[in-house]
């Protein structure tokens, strides 16, 4: 198992109390459902980098879904989510086979 790191952040009451409640609602204590929340958040945060990434033309496909951490099938399924559209070439395809 990893070495765990205690991290601190400052909110306000009414945040706090609506960490609370949904941790409640999900069965959870305030502790694992802000770890799960924040998971989550990372994980949207790195999906929506790469996907702007490659909405941009900076990135190929292969590398967006390596920037977010998820597999490139993953990344194809949630491509509607981020608005975004294939733009695969032939070119993409061989930087790609090399990788």
């Amino acid at each position: 198992m990893a070495a765990t790191v205690t991290v601190s952040m400052r909110l306000s009451k009414p945040e706090v109390k609506q960490i609370e409640r949904m941790a409640a609602e999900v069965g959870s204590d305030r502790s694992a459902f802000m770890k799960q929340a924040l998971r989550r958040g990372c994980a949207e945060a790195l999906f929506e980098h790469a996907a702007q990434a490659y909405r941009r033309g900076e990135v190929t496909l292969s590398r967006a879904a390596e920037l977010a951490h998820i597999p490139l099938r993953e990344f194809l399924l949630r491509m509607r989510e981020g608005a975004l559209e294939l733009t695969y070439s032939v070119q993409d395809l061989a930087k790609d086979l090399q990788s």
